[in-house]
This record gives C-alpha cells, sequence and structure tokens, in this order.
C-alpha cells in the first residue's frame, strides 16, 4: 500500500503535508516522512510510528520552504525499520533529490545484485532505493531524464513523487497499478494518492495522472508528458474492496458507491436466509448496505470496531483468547442474540481472523452466522504493492469453500465471483484493472522466487 503526498508553491508546505499524511494514515502505520524544499536544500524528517507522533509543531516548523513529499509506509519489500522509512533522500553528482514511493518492484532483487557486484552500497532493503541507485548511474545530465531511464528498467507497480530544491516530478507506472491524482490548492499544485488528502487540504481536484505519465511542477508551472511506452492498464481493483478510503473517488469512481454495488451482486450471487446483515467494519459497511439494499434484509450494527488500538500491546498467553482480535472488535449482544446473521466482509486471507469473528458472533448469541466475501477467493500473491503471503499461506490456494466455511467455523460462506467483481467495478471484460490475486493472471514476468511462491 503506502501513502504519498506532495505540494509545490505553497508557504506552508510541510504543515499541509501533514495534514496530507493524516489523510492517508489508513495507507500505512509504520512510518512517516516528510521531506521540504526552499529552492537551495532539502529538509527530511523520518522516524517508525504515526504520523500525529512523528511530527509536532517544533518539527514541523524545522522543515522550512514552499515545497514538501511525505510519505506514510505499509512494508511490501523491506524490513520495518527506520531505515526504510521514506521519503529516501540522496546527494549525487545530480544535486539532491527525494523521493516517495507507493507499489512494489517485481525485479528489484535483480537490479539490487547487478548495482551490488557494480560496487553499489545500499543503507536500507527497500526497492525504491533501487531507483535512486539507476539515477546516480545515469550520463544524462537532466532530472527527468535521469528518471525516465532509470524506470525504463524497472518492472512492477510504482506511483512515485520526486522533490529537489526547485521542484517536485509525479510519476505513475505504465499500467498504472497504484493511484495518484492531481489537486489545486489556490496557486500550489498537489499530488496525492487519494483524493481524500485533497479533501482535508481543501484542495480542488484537477484529475487522476494517467497510467505512464509524468508531471513536472516547478517555477515555471506544470509540464506533462508520457514518456513509457503504452500498455494495457492494470489498475488494482483490490483498492476497491479494501485499501481506499470510503470517501474517495479512484479511478473515476466513488469508493463508497463501489463497495455497494459489490454488496449488491453479492446478493444477488449469494443469498441468505437469514434476519439480521452486518459488517466486519470498517471496510465492509458499504458491502453490507448493498447486500441489505437487495436482499431485503435488514441491516444493523453488530460488530463495533474501536479505533484507539495502537501498534503494539501486550497480549496474555493464555488468560484471554482470541486478545487481538477483541481489541479491534466487539460484539452487540443486544443485536445479535437469538438472529440468523449474514456477516459481510471485504476479503479472507489466512482465515484465522474470519474464523475469531464468527466465534465472537456465536458467542454473542447469534443463532446462525453467514458469512460473505464482497471479493472473490484471494487464491494468488500480489507482487504489485499488497503484502500477501505466499501462495500455501493463502487458504482459499488450497481448500474448498466448504473446507474453508467448516474452518471459520460459519454455518455457510459465499464469495462475490470474478465476473461479478468486474460487473460491479464497471468492467466486464477485465479490460482495464489488475485480478491477479484472484486469478493468478500477472501482468508482468515474475523473478524466480516469486514464480515459484506463486505456483505453491
Amino acid at each position: 500500500m503506502c501513502g504519498i503526498f506532495g505540494i509545490y508553491g505553497h508557504p506552508e508546505a510541510s504543515n499541509i503535508t501533514y495534514l496530507g499524511l493524516h489523510a492517508l494514515q489508513h495507507r500505512g502505520q509504520e512510518s512517516a516522512g516528510i521531506v521540504s524544499g526552499d529552492g537551495q536544500s532539502l529538509y527530511a524528517r523520518r522516524e517508525m510510528g504515526l504520523v500525529q507522533d512523528v511530527f509536532g509543531a517544533r518539527e514541523l516548523e524545522e522543515l522550512a520552504g514552499n515545497s514538501a513529499i511525505g510519505h506514510v509506509r505499509y512494508s511490501t519489500a523491506g524490513v520495518s525499520q527506520t531505515k526504510n522509512a521514506q521519503p529516501l533522500t540522496m546527494q549525487y553528482a545530480g544535486g539532491k533529490v527525494a523521493v516517495a514511493h507507493n507499489g512494489n518492484l517485481v525485479n528489484a532483487q535483480s537490479l539490487r545484485a547487478r548495482l551490488e557486484a557494480e560496487g553499489a552500497i545500499f543503507a536500507g532493503d527497500s526497492d525504491t532505493e533501487v531507483i535512486v541507485h539507476l539515477m546516480a548511474r545515469s550520463r544524462v545530465r537532466k532530472l527527468e531524464d535521469q528518471i525516465i531511464e532509470a524506470l525504463g528498467q524497472v518492472v512492477g507497480a510504482y506511483s512515485l513523487i520526486f522533490e529537489t530544491p526547485g521542484k517536485v516530478i509525479g510519476v505513475r507506472d505504465p499500467y498504472g497499478f497504484r493511484p495518484l491524482v492531481l489537486g489545486r490548492l489556490r496557486d500550489a499544485y498537489v499530488l496525492a494518492s487519494e483524493t481524500t488528502a485533497l479533501d482535508l487540504v481543501e484542495a480542488e481536484y484537477v484529475r487522476e495522472i494517467e497510467p505512464g505519465e509524468m508531471v513536472v511542477i516547478d517555477s515555471g508551472g506544470l509540464r506533462s508528458s508520457k514518456p513509457f511506452q503504452a500498455v494495457r492498464p492494470a489498475r488494482c481493483v483490490f483498492e476497491y474492496v479494501y485499501f481506499a478510503k470510503p470517501d474517495s473517488v479512484l479511478f473515476g469512481s466513488s469508493v463508497y458507491e463501489t463497495r455497494k454495488a459489490l454488496g449488491r451482486q453479492l446478493a444477488k450471487e449469494q443469498p441468505a436466509r437469514a434476519d439480521l446483515v452486518i459488517a466486519v467494519p470498517d471496510s465492509g459497511v458499504p458491502a453490507a448496505i448493498g447486500f441489505s439494499q437487495v436482499s431485503g434484509i435488514p441491516y444493523d450494527v453488530g460488530l463495533i470496531r474501536s479505533h484507539y488500538v495502537g501498534r503494539t500491546f501486550i497480549e496474555p498467553q493464555q488468560s484471554i483468547r482470541h486478545f487481538g482480535v477483541k481489541l479491534k472488535l466487539s460484539a452487540v449482544r443486544e443485536v445479535l442474540r437469538g438472529k440468523r446473521v449474514v456477516v459481510v466482509d471485504d476479503s479472507i486471507v489466512r482465515g484465522t481472523t474470519s474464523r475469531k469473528i464468527v466465534k465472537m458472533i456465536k458467542a454473542a448469541g447469534a443463532s446462525e452466522v453467514h458469512l460473505r466475501i464482497s471479493s472473490p477467493a484471494t487464491r494468488w500473491p500480489c507482487y504489485y504493492g499488497i503484502d500477501t503471503p505466499v501462495r500455501q499461506d493463502l487458504i482459499a490456494a488450497t481448500h474448498s469453500t466448504d473446507e474453508i466455511a467448516t474452518y471459520v467455523t460459519a454455518d455457510s460462506l459465499g464469495y462475490l465471483s470474478v465476473e461479478g467483481l468486474a460487473q460491479a467495478v464497471g468492467d466486464p471484460g477485465w479490460k482495464s484493472y489488475c485480478n491477479a490475486c484472484f486469478t493468478g493472471n500477472y501482468l508482468t514476468p515474475l523473478e524466480a522466487p516469486q514464480a515459484a511462491s506463486a505456483q505453491g
């Protein structure tokens, strides 16, 4: 996942970036960072933790300048340590540059091995560092050309924001796996992973950065180009299912309305005889509402999510079973007692969390629990920016739907079909989305270890 934000041409650039990252906190909670520029130099702060914990008034005051880029991290390549926190900064022959990356490069390991054999020394182990090393080795002089040359050697998913002391550059990979949008805040330009960040800083949404597009923003305004060979778009459909905030507009459509459409389609494909529809909050709520609308089964709040769960906690080994799930969710006994319940969730990965949730609902007095998933079965790992396990750890890769229902202790289990998902997002022929996590149809070549884990 990860969330990225950038702004050029605003006197409070670092403060605006702080707010933008706060709006994107759902995309990554491991680390947060901001790099600002004042035309002469770059100023950086990166730490482990949430945005509000990393940045206070003093820290933001030290990030001077009218441009800034920021990053919240959810690790897919590289360990979760400060050395991999972004934006990354470097000083090289071309000057000072910082970069924030959302996505994952599928050929990073082979590129890194080649660079190390040529003498490169890496400070961390994230795939993003490969890009800056390729830039530093470029023989072309212009920054934009260095970026184009470097990205011409990588394969995979990237939405990137670069910053120099006097310039901000946004780039999206030719497939458009990860989102990136453009906004205006009076005379300033804003780049962000989702429109929810534009809304919070009161920036006007202009448009989506197109797949394969580069935008350069400096004192001369904004310039756009498409320097990469065009391919069929492959936007991540799982952004609709789970990642994006419901109030965002993603790939031209409302996330909230799309999730309701997933639920409506799910009710048509996987009906259930029940008294009540509830959601696993928060991402399952719109789909549960859609399921209720089509099925005619009343919707109610049967699970409450705590919004005060920290990143770490002390867990008793034996005294409280399912401690982690109970910290995040609690069942409303008065709603569930004696009821046949449809529970709508967005996905099942390993199945362990679903098992705990179903047992919690039954312990609260539900007479039947029918689990409905508003996406197809996740049978394949993602290599384009989602930290999914190797294939043998995905329960749907090795078990039938009936076997999974038995494991999670549900009275029945139903998934949305691959065709139903395509219908709900308005792309019946799968012409503009990536669905590899459901079908195994990867859009790019995989390196040997990835191909092996995909095969299981």
